[in-house]
């Protein structure tokens, strides 16, 4: 099934937009930048030549189309890959050098800063990825540092075993944990034909909230597609133009606070705004087009994992998301309003257990347990439903380290955001700090 959300309300295939010098505005004419405007045009084709030897790798680009035909045509291998970026690293060195390496003076002398950071560290995640694609082989947290510059915090199974006490309380009878707690969430379950409705419900809602404080493009939207046979539950595949395709996993069945959390964290202020304000005020209005490109296994997506999640807390603030559960959604699913608020606080107290994930994905890619011990472990403290737990091992196979993105990403954005002022009892503030991430290069290590 496949919907259309927004403005025009029309269905629109996009594959490359070419932004070509037309897209360039005054902005972007008052920071131009040659040598790093070459660097950047260097670094989109390598990322371009990478995606010829890792499927997975390019997961957006609406940059120049005759660049992906190139890269299609010459296939590049992997060691020059691994030889132009270390060039291209060392190019960004001497360019910062010669610029005198100061301290930035005002506001667009730190976007300018953060821009070679954000190439540098890029192209130091692409080389890493070259590397793992030539048969090296790195630890669970030496890759997620290496491509996603930054590492997870361990934690010991008592950590988890700590929360689990508490849920097992909670849910008090004979049984696994798992399956007493699998009983109790059913009644959530969000039938299949009242699916698009509900997530049409909560799109809207996600979207209001975030036009009340971000001015987006007026031709912006996204199309939504349920799918089937996928590792992932959600997926946002960006095509340029303000324009995104929002594919959901049907496979498994879907429980109300999906609803809401893919809304959010798939399109507003997710994803959707994430790519959007990227492409306005970075590729646009300034002509930097190394944000025309996407490559997911780079620090970049720790950042927009990150957005993603923190963002669904920003849209819906403490007890605004079970009050607008409880009066739309769960009666838009045909679910009982009145267990919203006992639903909530027992999703509280899981989502603690998040974490849980990343171990058994460290264990697993550290080939300390298999496949099958990796299901098992999420069954037991991540308390995830066996069918769940099996699809989220397929994911670790398919992503490997991707997952800390997620979790750590938004603890790390929260931390800044918070750092800055954007605590939760400051609203505008946080939407402010919220916007002025989304719309920046800043990367994980410049979150600290």
């Amino acid at each position: 099934m496949r919907t259309v959300i927004l403005a025009t309300l029309c269905t629109v295939a996009f594959a490359c937009i070419d932004i070509g010098s037309n897209a360039q505005s005054a902005a972007a004419q008052n920071t131009k930048d040659s040598a790093m405007d070459t660097i950047a045009e260097q670094y989109v084709k390598l990322v371009l030549a990478m995606g010829q030897h890792d499927a997975d790798y390019v997961d957006a680009y609406y940059g120049p189309r005759e660049w992906k035909k190139d890269a299609a045509a010459s296939k590049i291998d992997l060691d020059t890959l691994a030889a132009r970026a270390k060039t291209l690293i060392g190019e960004i060195d001497r360019h910062r050098t010669a610029m005198g390496g100061s301290k930035p003076a005002n506001a667009d002398g730190e976007m300018i800063q953060l821009r070679m950071q954000y190439l540098e560290r890029q192209l130091s995640g692409l080389s890493a990825r070259v590397r793992m694609l030539k048969g090296e082989r790195l630890s669970f947290d030496d890759e997620s540092r290496a491509l996603y510059d930054a590492v997870a915090p361990t934690f010991p199974e008592s950590h988890f075993q700590e929360i689990l006490d508490r849920l097992d309380k909670r849910f008090p009878g004979s049984g696994p944990l798992v399956e007493r707690y699998d009983a109790f969430r059913r009644a959530f379950v969000i039938p299949r034909d009242k699916l698009d409705p509900v997530f049409q419900r909560a799109i809207q809602a996600c979207r209001e909230r975030t036009l009340r404080h971000i001015e987006l493009p007026a031709d912006e939207q996204f199309t939504v597609e349920y799918v089937t046979n996928k590792s992932w539950s959600g997926y946002n595949w960006y095509q340029g133009g303000y324009r995104s395709l929002i594919q959901v996993n049907t496979d498994l069945p879907i429980f109300i606070d999906r609803a809401v959390d893919l809304a959010c964290h798939e399109g507003y202020p997710g994803h959707h705004v994430y790519n959007v304000l990227l492409e306005k005020n970075l590729v646009k209005d300034r002509g930097w087009i190394e944000f025309s490109v996407y490559p997911l296994f780079s620090p970049q997506s720790l950042i927009a994992e990150g957005t993603a999640n923190f963002g669904i807390e920003v849209a819906f603030p403490g007890k605004d998301r079970v009050e607008f559960e409880r009066t739309v959604l769960f009666p838009a699913a045909g679910l009982d309003g009145s267990r919203a608020a006992e639903y909530y606080e027992v999703q509280a107290l899981v989502d603690q257990l998040s974490y849980a994930g990343n171990e058994a994905a460290r264990r697993y890619i550290n080939k300390q347990i298999d496949a099958t011990q990796a299901a098992a472990w999420l069954e037991r403290f991540a308390l995830m439903q066996h069918d769940r737990a099996v699809q989220r091992v397929r994911f670790f196979d398919q992503y490997r380290s991707y997952v800390i993105n997620y979790n750590l990403g938004k603890d790390m954005v929260r931390r800044y955001i918070e750092s800055r002022g954007g605590t939760p009892d400051a609203a505008e503030k946080r939407w402010a700090e919220f916007e002025r991430l989304l719309s920046s290069p800043r990367l994980p290590s410049g979150l600290k």
